[in-house]
């Protein structure tokens, strides 16, 4: 770990040599590490950034997000596609987004699958792409003659509840319940996504002096559980049917859920963390993390941690611990990191540029925590280069694979078998055999070294590319760009399964094969 300079209190110095010794254990440059980026597309805040641009200006600027972070050597991006009872994809279950068209209900024009053209583009450069989808927010405001007719808002008023200055779905409600599962089963079963992901938003943040109106599901509904115990309950039953759709129709597709960062406060339950939070999810948001782990319903878990290492009241340190030692082996843990407050936060912490790269030290000294969610894209697109320049130097210089969930690991024995391996002035073209006990490959990861003894596919730094394949009935091939060769001699390649679990690999002497093919 490098301990850099920072404007951190000294008692924070004191925890990191307590875990030095630990952490220089771990590798500086992990091999596998969740890096990802959440791109915001609710009133534009990442993507698109306007909603009058054409579409291909919105390409361009999405392919300029997925660019950026590649440069960056994050893995994955969790991508907005449904954040007002609105779409990114062509469906009778919602209207088209207005932050994608302008009006809602408008397609694009030329009309296009947006959400496909995302996932195909984010795949191509070695992303798995998490679909975000806010399941309970109706509306972003009270302004229902910008909605459209087919939103459920005049489909189904009864579903609706007003609540500071938005429109709710009723959680309570089993049609609606069942309606959001039906959106979440669509998206699974028509696009080729990695991930189905939600964030905080349950039942909302609260607002003082101003009750959430669902007396009459409580009266009908309640069966003698208080009020607190029912709303949690009417969570806890969807998130574990949207788990058991999802695997019921993709198992390799993940269920994701990054809450608030904190689950109770200690002065309220010795489990809680030692945290002075004025909401939690347990209390206030009606979610309860702890119990969706336990019952095994969700594969991976990203806590919202926005305060900076050494905050007064919800420590980034504090919390970090605690989620580490309350997140049990099959789920995996992330951490959700926010770029968005680097130097416009009135925590002064903030203004050190070594805040996140300090964050991202914090986060590798503990062993069952696997990487980083950062929220959100548009924060380094041009902005807080000196943040990025020292992840680029340190924390991420190399590239990463993320790991496979915990209920996805398992054990590949079966390596590549090569069939051709051909060359031109700009590339290597190489084609394999199909691997014979897996139906479904997501990638080839190609590593490079001096020689065939130097190989060591644990080794970040020796990723050369990490490349999406399209499978063909006998194999498949990939294209490598003979600049991404200068230097190396020895050549080693993976298949990664769409669980995210990788092969051994085989090692070839490229130049070799080269010259005994042209022969």
């Amino acid at each position: 770990m490098i301990l850099k300079k920072s404007l951190l209190f000294p008692t924070i110095y004191l925890l990191f040599f307590a875990i030095i010794g630990h952490a220089q254990k771990r590798e500086m440059h992990p091999k596998n590490e969740f890096r990802a980026v959440w791109i915001a597309t609710v009133v534009n805040i990442d993507w698109p950034k306007s909603s009058a641009d054409s579409v291909e200006k919105q390409k361009a600027d999405y392919i300029d997000i997925l660019d950026t972070y590649q440069k960056l050597n994050y893995n994955a991006v969790i991508v907005q596609i449904r954040s007002v009872g609105d779409a990114l994809y062509p469906t009778t279950l919602a209207p088209w987004s207005r932050y994608l068209t302008g009006r809602e209900g408008k397609p694009s024009n030329p009309n296009f699958d947006a959400l496909e053209w995302m996932i195909t583009e984010a795949h191509n450069r070695g992303f798995e792409f998490h679909a975000w989808l806010n399941p309970y927010r109706a509306t972003f405001d009270l302004k229902t003659e910008t909605l459209s007719p087919n939103h459920d808002y005049y489909k189904h008023p009864e579903w609706m509840i007003e609540y500071g200055g938005k429109y709710y779905y009723n959680p309570a409600l089993p049609e609606v319940q069942q309606h959001l599962t039906t959106i979440v089963e669509e998206v699974v079963i028509k696009y080729d996504i990695d991930a189905i992901h939600f964030d905080d938003y349950f039942y909302p943040y609260k607002i003082k002096g101003i009750e959430f109106n669902d007396t009459a599901s409580f009266q009908k509904f309640g069966n003698g559980l208080s009020l607190a115990d029912w709303r949690r309950s009417n969570v806890t039953t969807f998130v574990k049917n949207i788990s058991s759709s999802i695997k019921k129709l993709k198992p390799w597709v993940q269920f994701g859920i990054s809450p608030f960062g904190v689950w109770r406060n200690k002065s309220v339950d010795p489990k809680g963390s030692d945290t002075v939070s004025g909401q939690t999810n347990y209390d206030d948001l009606y979610a309860d993390p702890v119990d969706w782990m336990s019952n095994n319903w969700i594969d991976y878990i990203v806590p919202q941690l926005y305060w900076s290492i050494d905050h007064k009241t919800a420590s980034y340190a504090k919390l970090i611990k605690w989620w580490s030692e309350n997140v049990p082996s099959n789920t995996a843990l992330y951490v959700g990191n926010s770029t968005y407050k680097i130097k416009s936060d009135s925590d002064r912490h903030w203004n050190n540029k070594f805040e996140i790269p300090n964050q991202i030290d914090l986060t590798r000294s503990y062993p069952n925590v696997q990487g980083n969610g950062f929220f959100s894209a548009k924060w380094f697109m041009n902005k807080n280069m000196d943040v990025v320049k020292v992840l680029q130097e340190y924390e991420y210089k190399y590239p990463a694979l993320p790991l496979p969930v915990p209920n996805f690991k398992k054990t590949i024995t079966e390596t590549l078998a090569i069939n051709t391996i051909t060359k031109d002035t700009a590339n290597y073209y190489i084609s394999f055999q199909k691997p014979k006990l897996l139906s479904k490959v997501r990638y080839i990861v190609v590593y490079g070294a001096k020689d065939a003894s130097k190989i060591n596919i644990n080794d970040a730094s020796q990723i050369l590319d990490k490349i999406a394949v399209v499978e063909e009935n006998e194999g498949f091939s990939i294209e490598v760009p003979d600049y991404k060769m200068i230097g190396k001699k020895a050549f080693a390649f993976t298949f990664v399964d769409y669980y995210a679990n990788e092969s051994p690999e085989t090692i070839i002497d490229l130049q070799v094969e080269v010259e005994t093919l042209t022969k």
